[in-house]
């Protein structure tokens, strides 16, 4: 989950260059940073400071950490440095303690808590035993046992090198340097061409070239053309990032549905065509996509399509994999390694891989047969939000393929219209920014919008926050509702199941909040079908825990402990 970024180039650069990429990483993590520029090593907590040292160097590498192994402190932070070998890494390596102890027998001293300085002391000890650089990287890529995006640089050597098993890494080729980093959104304002690292490759970087190699054998691998995003997102006229992106939902869902009816319309149909074939389909996702992947899964259930939605970091225990199976993976980075490891199963199995990602050329696209594109575009704040919007809405494109009659043409001017209930969220959020427990119920498509609206107010608002079927709240969860208590409901079209559920609260003196399509709701949502309620009630959703955020004054763009890209299990 943490950012790494390496630059080789011809004409020296300063600190300002390399830590302005490392800057565009910062949402991989932000626990603390670090670079290395051949003679200085800088090492902070906190967020990223970008200032220029005015030292000019041709060749550094860099590092924003999400911590694992060992606390949040400078001698934690990388990169990493033994004797004339500096490193970064992103991954865990899983017997790290099995390596340091050995190391520490040959009379190595470590500095850090972290499995990754095992890297670099492992490097010097064999560099002092005389070996070559490419013999030890093969040995140690063998030795390790793990996952590892890492840079390395030694003493007197103006090469780079690198390794990745897992965890991402990609090289932008450029005119004049080559640029190592953790997604194409590193480097993708200055180039177009990259190269993405494969399980146990490694490579060696040169200014104005490159080799690869796996297993000691040299590889011939060229650079792609790619699109992605070319500028670096600014928050423009909005205080955060997420509010931001919240607004920017009805134009990437434009885009999206229009694309969808163009350039992505064979991958579409082939897509469809194989959802149609298969015995069964099986969404796999994590967090804000998992509940993306439940609306698609009722979606097409409600058009008889046998279609399940699993947790990915639970996947094998819940669900039978075999070759009539088609496995649909969702995910805003492509690189969530509970869905990796999924994919892996079920290829183990025999099943057939799709996908539908936002980052392009992502792993995860990468292990699929077939993979669809969502165009949300770079989402930097943590917490996902037009990702979502643009994921249910491939979802409700796919059940329409299948008869679901949904409203799927109106939906960008919908969103639009959610927006206009701003100033009622901000002052419901002042009412509830105080209470450290919330509940949300709800029951079908409501359901997974409940686990989301949820999930997004315990992510940005650190209130305590449950999302839940309503028939299931006098199963237990009843017994915490008390005087004030505030519960959410989503009411579509007055279902009388989620009134009487709503009134079991009310009647034990919770402050019930109804989101529904009738004016006696409190927030009367303009949906003219279940799957349009529950996307534009997730909306409302995500600009109340925006809100509550806000009245507590938390740092909404980069909540504490969390990561935009979870890269390890």
């Amino acid at each position: 989950m943490c950012g790494i970024i390496g630059i080789n180039a011809t004409e020296p650069y300063t600190s300002q260059e390399l830590l302005s990429r490392l800057k565009k990483l910062e949402y991989r993590g932000y626990d603390s940073w670090g670079y290395w520029n051949g003679t200085q090593l800088v090492k902070k907590v906190g967020k990223i400071e970008v200032s220029d040292d005015q030292q000019a160097v041709n060749v550094a590498i860099s590092h924003t950490r999400w911590a694992t192994h060992g606390g949040v402190n400078e001698k934690n932070a990388h990169p990493h440095r033994a004797g004339k070998v500096t490193i970064v890494h992103n991954g865990i390596i899983d017997n790290w303690k099995e390596l340091r102890t050995g190391l520490e027998a040959k009379g190595r001293g470590f500095r850090s808590e972290t499995d990754s300085e095992a890297i670099a002391h492992y490097i010097d000890t064999a560099l002092n035993e005389g070996k070559d650089i490419l013999a030890i990287i093969k040995l140690l890529i063998e030795e390790i046992h793990g996952t590892f995006a890492s840079l390395i640089m030694i003493d007197g050597d103006d090469t780079l090198y690198a390794m990745k098993r897992d965890s991402p890494l990609a090289l932008g080729v450029c005119k004049d340097r080559m640029i190592l980093g953790s997604d194409i959104y590193a480097f993708s304002d200055t180039t177009n061409e990259a190269i993405f690292f494969e399980n146990d490759e490694y490579a060696t970087i040169r200014p104005t070239g490159y080799t690869f190699y796996k297993n000691g054998e040299e590889l011939v691998k060229e650079a792609k053309a790619f699109k992605w995003t070319t500028m670096e997102e600014d928050k423009q006229e909005y205080a955060h990032f997420m509010l931001k992106e919240i607004h920017e939902e009805p134009s990437v869902n434009q885009r999206l549905i229009d694309s969808l009816q163009t350039e992505q319309d064979v991958h579409f149909k082939e897509l469809v065509d194989l959802i149609k074939n298969a015995k069964k389909t099986v969404f796999t996702a994590a967090g804000t996509a998992y509940h993306a992947s439940l609306l698609g899964a009722s979606f097409l259930h409600k058009c008889g399509v046998n279609a399940q939605a699993i947790i990915a970091s639970e996947f094998e225990n819940f669900i039978t994999i075999d070759d009539e199976t088609l496995v649909i993976a969702v995910s805003q980075s492509g690189e969530t390694m509970d869905v990796i490891e999924a994919l892996k199963y079920s290829k183990d199995k025999g099943a057939t891989i799709a996908s539908i990602v936002n980052v392009p050329y992502s792993t995860i696209e990468r292990m699929s047969s077939l993979s669809l594109q969502i165009l949300a575009g770079q989402e930097v704040a943590v917490a996902s939000t037009k990702a979502f919007a643009n994921q249910a809405t491939v979802m409700l494109a796919l059940a329409q393929e299948f008869g679901y009659a949904n409203g799927l043409a109106g939906m960008p001017k919908k969103l639009a219209g959610v927006l206009a209930f701003e100033p009622e969220l901000q002052k419901l959020a002042q009412e509830l920014h105080e209470h450290r427990d919330l509940y949300v119920l709800g029951r079908g498509l409501g359901y997974p919008v409940a686990r989301e609206i949820a999930l997004k107010i315990k992510e940005i608002s650190y209130v305590h926050a449950e999302g839940m079927m309503g028939g299931e709240l006098k199963h237990g969860t009843i017994a915490l509702i008390e005087n004030g208590t505030p519960v959410i409901s989503l009411v579509y079209n007055d279902d009388p199941k989620m009134r009487s559920s709503t009134q079991e609260v009310k009647a034990r003196g919770a402050r019930t909040i109804v989101i529904g399509t009738t004016p006696q709701a409190e927030l009367n949502v303009p949906a003219e079908s279940e799957a349009e309620f529950a996307i534009l009630a997730s909306t409302l959703g995500q600009l109340l825990a925006y809100y509550i955020a806000l009245a507590r004054n938390l740092p909404i763009d980069k909540p504490r402990n969390l990561a935009k890209s979870v890269t390890v299990l």
